[in-house]
């Protein structure tokens, strides 16, 4: 379905150079976009690459003055780029109804207006919004309540009594309410399990990745705020409250009961000890190693995780520890010669004598 070029201008406040008219389909990248649909560059020194781009229009920033097609000036393209991209790709929800061969258990309350895939389990007592769509192989638990226009892709689990909330999609393979890991160990060294009877609650417009595991609170709740993003294989452990708008790169790893603020960024294979809390806007980069409290705006790297400053010059002079090394074992050779003569009987009276 096309849109004109001052349509979707207007989505993102932004300013048509050109024809307004121009219908747009779609959205590409630059180096593939061509007749009917739209790109975007971030910066105005890649104005020249749109020379050559086949593109229809372009969502520029407001400083671009001049280009070879119609133009949409925003105030942040990459934002732009994503709304737009989203409405083009937007489509009336169409339920496809309760596949033959998915088993529902005793007591639930499904809606007409949801889809539900071959081999889904939905236990009893389930509770689904509307617009709900289970792909093929979702299974969810007993007591499981899931909001509307949510999205499970194939291979979901949803373990019993945990509660996700609306517009949340998870990707294939995430599992939601797997027991946390809790054990306490005997004088003899055995391992005793920790029964873990809480749950999993996570809060409108989530989207979390695909093989990542979120597990259910040894008491009372774990908690995914509104609007956070969590990537591919991340493990959130019992009892962890994740802060509005935060972000969860891959393989981060949550231990228990730590708590993160609003807007927090945890870079790629970041760790997190347990029963820390992490305040607002707090930042650890990738393969960080966080084992204290940080405060609001906090940005830290390394393991364990310094301010980033610091962190950065550590790491430059860890590349020149083989030379720094070689350095010190020349002086070690110097001041081995200098005190053994030094210590010679009769050198230090030379020394002092000038003879």
């Amino acid at each position: 379905m096309a849109h004109t070029l001052k349509e979707l201008a207007a989505l993102v406040n932004g300013e048509v150079a050109g024809d307004g008219d121009t219908p747009i389909h779609a959205l590409n990248g630059i180096e593939l976009a061509g007749a009917g649909e739209i790109t975007f560059i971030t910066s105005r020194r890649l104005t020249p690459r749109l020379q050559e781009c086949g593109a229809s229009a372009c969502i520029v920033p407001r400083d671009v003055e001049e280009a070879p097609m119609p133009l949409v000036r925003v105030d942040d393209p990459d934002v732009a780029a994503a709304v737009i991209h989203n409405h083009l790709l937007a489509r009336p929800f169409a339920a496809a109804g309760i596949h033959a061969s998915a088993v529902i258990g005793k007591d639930c309350r499904i809606p007409d207006q949801v889809s539900i895939g071959p081999l889904v389990a939905v236990g009893e007592r389930v509770r689904l919004g509307e617009r709900v769509v289970l792909e093929p192989g979702v299974i969810i638990g007993d007591d499981v309540e899931i909001g509307d226009d949510s999205v499970l892709r194939a291979g979901v689990v949803v373990a019993q009594g945990c509660r996700i909330g609306r517009r949340v999609i998870i990707h294939q393979g995430a599992v939601i309410g797997s027991d946390g890991f809790g054990f306490a160990t005997d004088s003899q060294g055995r391992h005793i399990r920790k029964p873990q009877v809480g749950i999993v609650r996570i809060d409108d417009d989530v989207e979390i990745g695909a093989n990542s595991c979120i597990d259910r609170a040894a008491f009372g709740v774990t908690r995914i705020r509104a609007g956070v993003r969590i990537d591919n294989l991340v493990q959130v452990a019992h009892n962890v409250d994740i802060g509005e708008h935060s972000i969860l790169v891959a393989q981060v790893g949550i231990a228990g009961s730590t708590t993160l603020g609003r807007n927090v960024v945890l870079g790629a294979k970041a760790g997190i000890a347990g029963h820390l809390h992490l305040g607002d806007r707090v930042m650890v980069a990738a393969k960080g190693g966080v084992h204290n409290d940080q405060p609001d705006g906090a940005v830290v790297g390394g393991t364990p995780a310094i301010a980033i400053r610091r962190w950065g010059r550590a790491s430059a002079a860890y590349s020149r520890l083989p030379e720094m090394m070689k350095e010190v074992r020349r002086l070690r050779r110097e001041l081995d010669q200098l005190t053994r003569r030094l210590d010679t009987p009769g050198r230090q009276e030379e020394d002092v004598s000038g003879r």
